[in-house]
């Protein structure tokens, strides 16, 4: 129980006044810790934490090998930052012994401060100090993790630089005109030809591998509905195995800014989001494999082996959430130029590239309106081209307002890119409309035309639609298991899909993550159903 002679014994609370010492004592949280616990992380919402026994230590990971820490001993306070400048907490607090702690939220440490002039001082002080020392620490580390030298023609540079950004893995791109393109990583390692992801992923320690041979749940795509459903899965104690051929976040990290999604007012890019879900899962225990591609899934007795590059894990569920592929672009040369100028999907990385040219883009959804807004930024001009007669049809409201207070985008309908011209890059590309083809100058096109299955890895028997989607639902019917199928269940008893590649399902970031959280309290039905036939059997 916190006392009020207790309180006086901390410079934080000794400028306060009886009747506010007494309130703290009788209303503020009392936590106890053992060694090892946190007691926040960042990106959480931020309390403000007063210790009183024990010891902490604070750290902030800057995506690199070396971290921010600070020790903190009785009397120190924490969270101060965050609530003042209303952000989430920017660093984790983590109890080294077991330790006591104080916690107000924030109106009541708001409010505290506000009662005395003297406690408000003592605490901008030392926020100020901390952010000096922060500033100090960002200077000299500032060195990114990775350095990748070679041109830009280079599809090795361009594929490593894609996989960087879409994992937030700070690098610098030196765009050297040289034969051999080679990358240093963490100022140790230098990676030289075949510079392949594989490669870098494990000189950044990434996982890449599974740690045991079975699993309760594997889920086939890091994008979305994959991470949602890692997060509910692990969290609920299902051993959990996420398998991503690319890189996290999936297509949605093509998204350089998503301003419908619940919680975030002001936006966030679907890389930001899918690397904060990649470390919630990680965080309960999901073990997330990058740079795998998953080859086959064979139905057994006990489950499904699901076969990888050169290894294979056993488990009892499936989860699929692989996604979709980008529809390629039936222009004559187009694949000749493909990562030369003609891009699919629009990741962060580009901006860079685009800097002062001629932007074009195909498609009049909502990833080719967010990829307009963000390349406006940069590029002289950018110019959507659209097959039908209007955007509105297919892209959100409050996308095409944007596009249309940009005085740099332009919106072109009735348009269909037939060709493209260049080498080794493209420098043209010729379009044609009701009144014939024209020709014009490109720096880069980026193309955003609808999507496709991506399923060449499911089981031939595996029920789809006409168009390669996975068909899930009660209509679907397991003889041998006598009962219908789960909501998100497939016609194979124990596969489960969620997201963009189902049948049926709502192609935005939200649905899917709630497709993907659903899809794991049917599973927990399913296995479930599962441990009551083998009691029966036994």
């Amino acid at each position: 129980m916190i006392c009020i002679d207790e309180l006086r014994s901390f410079p934080i609370f000794e400028c306060l006044s009886d009747q506010w010492l007494q309130r703290i004592a009788g209303t503020a949280a009392e936590v106890s810790v053992t060694s090892g616990d946190w007691i926040i992380r960042e990106g959480e919402t931020p309390s403000f934490f007063v210790l009183l026994d024990g010891a902490l230590v604070c750290e902030k990971d800057y995506g690199g090998p070396v971290k921010f820490t600070a020790r903190y001993a009785p009397g120190d306070f924490y969270g101060e930052i965050p609530i003042l400048l209303d952000s989430v907490a920017i660093a984790s607090l983590r109890a080294t012994q077991p330790s006591r702690l104080l916690r107000l939220d924030r109106l009541q440490f708001k409010d505290m401060i506000a009662s005395s002039p003297r406690c408000n001082r003592l605490v901008t002080d030392v926020m100020k100090r901390r952010l000096t020392k922060i500033s100090g620490h960002l200077k000299s580390n500032e060195m990114p993790r990775v350095q990748v030298f070679g041109s830009r023609e280079s599809t090795e540079c361009r594929d490593i630089r894609s996989f960087l950004t879409q994992n937030h893995i700070t690098y610098r791109w030196n765009d050297d005109h040289i034969a051999e393109p080679f990358a240093l990583v963490d100022q140790a390692e230098v990676l030289t030809r075949p510079l392949s992801v594989r490669r870098m992923a494990e000189a950044l320690g990434m996982r890449t591998s599974p740690s045991r041979h079975s699993y309760d749940l594997t889920i086939v795509g890091g994008g979305p509905a994959g991470l949602a459903a890692a997060v509910s899965a692990a969290s609920e104690g299902l051993s959990t195995l996420v398998i991503e051929k690319y890189g996290i976040g999936g297509q949605a990290a093509c998204s350089s800014r998503i301003e419908n999604y619940p919680g975030f007012p002001t936006g966030i890019s679907g890389n930001e989001l899918g690397a904060k879900a990649m470390r919630q899962a990680e965080h309960f225990g999901a073990e997330i494999l990058i740079t795998r591609e998953v080859r086959s899934i064979d139905p057994m007795y006990s489950g499904f082996c699901v076969n990888m590059d050169d290894l294979k894990v056993e488990t009892e569920t499936v989860l699929v959430a692989s996604g979709v592929r980008w529809r390629t672009l039936d222009a004559e040369g187009a694949d000749r130029l493909l990562g030369k100028g003609i891009l699919y999907g629009a990741a962060r990385m580009e901006a860079q590239s685009v800097v002062g040219k001629d932007v074009f883009i195909v498609g009049s959804g909502n990833s080719a309106g967010q990829a307009a807004v963000f390349l406006s930024d940069y590029a002289s001009s950018v110019t959507l081209l659209v097959r039908g007669e209007r955007i509105r049809s297919s892209m959100s409201q409050y996308l095409a307002e944007q596009i249309e207070r940009r005085p740099n985008v332009s919106i072109e309908t009735g348009t269909t890119v037939v060709a493209v011209e260049g080498m080794p890059q493209l420098e043209a590309i010729c379009t044609e409309t009701s009144d014939g083809r024209h020709i014009r100058k490109a720096d880069a096109l980026f193309v955003m035309i609808g999507a496709i299955a991506d399923s060449p890895f499911l089981p031939a028997d595996l029920e789809r639609d006409q168009h390669g989607f996975i068909v899930t639902g009660s209509e679907l019917r397991h003889p041998a298991a006598s009962r219908n199928a789960f909501a998100l269940e497939t016609s194979l008893p124990g596969m489960f899909c969620a997201g963009d590649i189902r049948h049926g399902s709502i192609k935005r970031v939200a649905s899917g993550m709630g497709e993907g959280s659903m899809a794991v309290a049917y599973i927990h039905r399913y296995l479930a159903l599962r441990a009551q036939a083998r009691r029966a059997i036994a």
